[in-house]
């Protein structure tokens, strides 16, 4: 008499961040095969006080995020670059805060650009925001829409559960891409 194989497929849970100086959005989403499942979503305000304040805000939020959902991976926004330099530095602290959570945490990290999460989650990278809130809630089924930065992390977390496979998992979580090409 035989056992039923074991099913192949695992489920794996993302944790999407949307990293910002005053609101770092989270989202976390279950993978099974191609089917993605809601966990939770929310964001992590830091308010006002100095800069290192805030940054200790957004690396303890990241880790009770983690702390109370679990993830195996986590993926990450790469910060732009503005007009305003300085804005850009402060956001890249603020992305490094987040960085500095998940990894303290032992959990890998992939990093994806908005052209990447928007070509991933839409179709084509100059998706409007608009765009991107409404196809996250369609992909997951969602009641509502999420807020903005909350939507922006559960697309970049959708962004990774898309990727995970073909040339993705090949290079391995963590793996930098640039122009849609890999950076071994």
């Amino acid at each position: 008499m035989s056992t039923p194989a074991a099913s192949s497929t695992v489920a794996t849970r993302i944790l999407g961040i949307d990293p910002g100086l005053r609101n770092t959005g989270f989202g976390v989403i279950d993978t099974l095969g191609s089917q993605l499942r809601y966990v939770a979503s929310g964001m992590i305000r830091s308010g006002e006080g100095s800069l290192p304040e805030r940054l200790k805000v957004i690396l303890d939020g990241v880790r009770q995020v983690i702390t109370t959902y679990q993830p195996d991976q986590v993926a990450i926004e790469i910060v732009f670059v503005n007009v305003n330099p300085q804005s850009t530095l402060l956001l890249g602290q603020a992305r490094g805060a987040a960085i500095c959570g998940a990894v303290s945490c032992d959990l890998p990290v992939a990093e994806y650009t908005a052209l990447q999460v928007k070509q991933a989650v839409v179709g084509h990278g100059k998706a409007a925001k608009e765009q991107v809130s409404h196809m996250v809630q369609r992909l997951l089924s969602l009641d509502g829409s999420p807020s903005s930065d909350a939507a922006d992390a559960l697309a970049c977390a959708i962004c990774h559960a898309h990727g995970s496979s073909g040339l993705a998992a090949m290079a391995g979580v963590g793996t930098r891409k640039r122009g849609g090409r890999l950076r071994l």
